[in-house]
C-alpha cells in the first residue's frame, strides 16, 4: 500500500508541477504583451466608437429626410398678367399702336 501512495503522491506532484507551470506561462504571457493587450483594446473602442459615430449620422440623415418629406413647398404666388394699355396692331405691313 505504501506503494500506491507513494505513487499517487507523485502523480500529485507532477500534476501540481504542470498545473504551476501553465499559470506561469499564462501569467508572463500577459506581462509580456499588456500593450499589445492595450493595443487591441484600444482598436476595439475606435471601432466602436466609428460605429456608433455612423449610426448617430445615418439617424440624423433619416430624421432630416422625415422633416423635408412633411414640409410642402409653397405654391407659387398668382401674379395678375398687366395687359398694354396700347395694343400693338399690324396694319400694311406696320405695327401701329392703337391708344385709347
Amino acid at each position: 500500500m505504501s506503494t500506491l501512495r507513494l505513487s499517487t503522491v507523485l502523480m500529485s506532484a507532477m500534476l501540481a508541477a504542470a498545473t504551476l507551470a501553465g499559470i506561469m506561462q499564462f501569467a508572463a504571457a500577459q506581462s509580456v504583451n499588456p500593450s499589445a493587450n492595450r493595443l487591441i483594446q484600444q482598436n476595439q473602442l475606435q471601432q466602436l466608437r466609428n460605429s456608433l459615430q455612423r449610426q448617430q449620422f445615418q439617424q440624423q440623415q433619416q430624421q432630416y429626410r422625415e422633416q423635408d418629406r412633411r414640409i410642402v413647398p409653397q405654391p407659387r404666388p398668382e401674379v395678375p398678367v398687366v395687359r398694354q394699355a396700347c395694343p400693338i396692331q399690324i396694319v400694311n405691313n406696320q405695327i401701329v399702336r392703337v391708344c385709347r
